[in-house]
């Protein structure tokens, strides 16, 4: 039987409980940061690491655990978790702008979250500063569903972003996967997302109706391909049913 560990973490501005196996701490989550610590050595420069995962893996909580769990033990360097949703365009642009979906002109904001709702040149153009001198982030506000340009100073040595795409093998996106250092994926059961995302809409106030289309509509189509269509990072991790991880 698994011994689960209790944290409480404020994730996109809301505290909420967050468990992991003790197992999967020592044996998955710390090699990790160690490997990200001995790269930074090797390198002799900052590092750029990706944890990627399909839309309702809870890849935004764990980024944000890892960062918590570098800074509570000593024997690692710590990390700077960061995620890429903040390169989203911003809403005023997606409100008025069209892109193809399935031989059909809709707008970006009914597609909110798909590759092509994110800009890509600025993206790659923020990761290669993080790199060389350090930048300023963008992040995407959830209270006000909108981009806050420059949010963060970002001066760390080891920086994991977080997202769904980044090693994405279709145009534009591929000259992200290349910018980083160290990879992480992390691998689902459709059905499991599909339950975990439409049940986070209820509880946000959504139908189930409603979130059953949405889901359909878009979050359906985002996940199949980051499932199929995302190039092999350096190291994968699936999740369990239980919210933990085991590696492959």
């Amino acid at each position: 039987m698994k011994n689960f560990l209790t944290y409480n973490m404020e994730v996109n501005g809301l505290w909420q409980e967050v468990k992991f196996s003790a197992e999967t701490i020592e044996k998955i989550f710390m090699p990790f940061l160690h490997e990200l610590t001995d790269l930074k050595l090797t390198l002799d420069r900052k590092v750029i690491a990706y944890l990627v995962a399909p839309p309702g893996a809870g890849k935004t909580t764990l980024a944000q655990f890892l960062e918590k769990l570098s800074r509570e033990r000593s024997e690692v360097d710590n990390i700077r978790a960061l995620s890429m949703d903040g390169y989203h365009y911003t809403a005023a642009y997606m409100n008025v702008t069209t892109v193809d979906r399935d031989g059909e002109q809709v707008l970006m904001r009914d597609i909110k979250g798909a590759p092509e709702t994110f800009d890509i040149d600025l993206l790659i153009d923020k990761i290669r500063e993080v790199r060389s001198e350090g930048t300023n982030w963008n992040i995407y506000n959830r209270k006000i569903h909108d981009v806050l340009p420059d949010y963060w100073s970002v001066e760390d040595d080891i920086i994991l972003i977080e997202g769904n795409y980044l090693l994405l093998k279709e145009s534009g996106w591929t000259n992200v996967r290349v910018l980083a250092d160290y990879s992480v994926f992390v691998d689902a059961e459709p059905q499991l997302l599909h339950e975990r995302l439409v049940n986070r809409k209820v509880a946000g106030g959504w139908s189930r109706e409603d979130a059953e289309k949405f889901f359909t509509f878009s979050d359906a189509k985002n996940i199949e391909r980051v499932l199929n269509n995302s190039a092999r990072a350096d190291e994968t991790w699936k999740l369990l049913p239980d919210n933990d991880f085991e590696k492959l």
